[in-house]
């Protein structure tokens, strides 16, 4: 049985480097490694052409760029296209790019279906699948046609955000990172329901924007469409 290959994308600088001496090759070869990810956006590991052919073999027998393109597109006569990709784990998840005049900001997900049951919310109704890993979530921007022009992210596709924390903070961090895309974390939103074991987590590691998702200002209101309210007030 062929053993599944390791993606290479939502990997910190730190960790692509032991990648790079766990198969022998110098330290430094993670930095190399690293800008081919996020500055070119390569697609396979042949595209890495200042690590010798060897070290290529080494690094394609058991890790992958990560990187899948969409399999569906829906376009909206107002531009708004939305995505359909493929997941590591065989599912699929959407992303909307929305361009607005001198701005373009895409949607992201950050889980495949969503425990929060928020009752004007067709990925409520559908009800929890799968967590998105870091390569899951980038891959979103990384295979995004539109990449280019983006001038803002917002997680505020599928899921619930702190509910995927770790995954979530490992691709806002690539998104932010010198060695990643170096985004200014100003153009990096993550939306919540108001999870309160993740906000104060969030707010100590993230320098990326936080909104709450209100929809009714009344608690008791707010509670028949989002039951998220009754486990963690909007006051708290």
């Amino acid at each position: 049985m062929e053993v599944a290959k390791k993606p290479l994308m939502g990997m910190n600088l730190l960790e692509l480097k032991t990648v790079a001496k766990e198969l022998g090759m110098p330290a430094f070869t993670g930095g190399q490694m690293a800008k081919w990810l996020y500055t070119q956006h390569i697609t396979s590991i042949d595209e890495m052409t200042n690590l010798s052919k060897a070290n290529r073999e080494k690094l394609k027998a058991a890790y992958t760029i990560g990187c899948k393109k969409h399999i569906d597109a829906q376009y909206s006569k107002d531009g708004t296209i939305k995505y359909l990709f493929p997941t590591d784990d065989g599912k699929f998840v959407e992303s909307v790019y929305i361009p607005d005049e001198d701005r373009a900001t895409l949607c992201v997900s950050s889980q495949v279906g969503c425990k929060m049951a928020c009752e004007f919310c067709m990925t409520g109704r559908q009800g929890f699948m799968a967590q998105l890993t870091a390569a899951d979530i980038l891959n979103q921007v990384y295979s995004l046609p539109e990449r280019e022009r983006l001038t803002n992210i917002v997680f505020m596709g599928q899921g619930e955000p702190l509910d995927n924390l770790d995954n979530v903070l490992r691709a806002t961090t690539a998104l932010t990172a010198p060695w990643g895309w170096a985004w200014s974390p100003k153009r990096i939103t993550v939306s919540t329901v108001g999870l309160a074991k993740g906000l104060v987590r969030f707010l100590d590691e993230s320098p990326c924007s936080l909104a709450i998702s209100l929809h009714h200002p009344i608690a008791a209101e707010r509670s028949k469409f989002m039951p998220a309210e009754r486990a963690f007030s909007i006051e708290d």
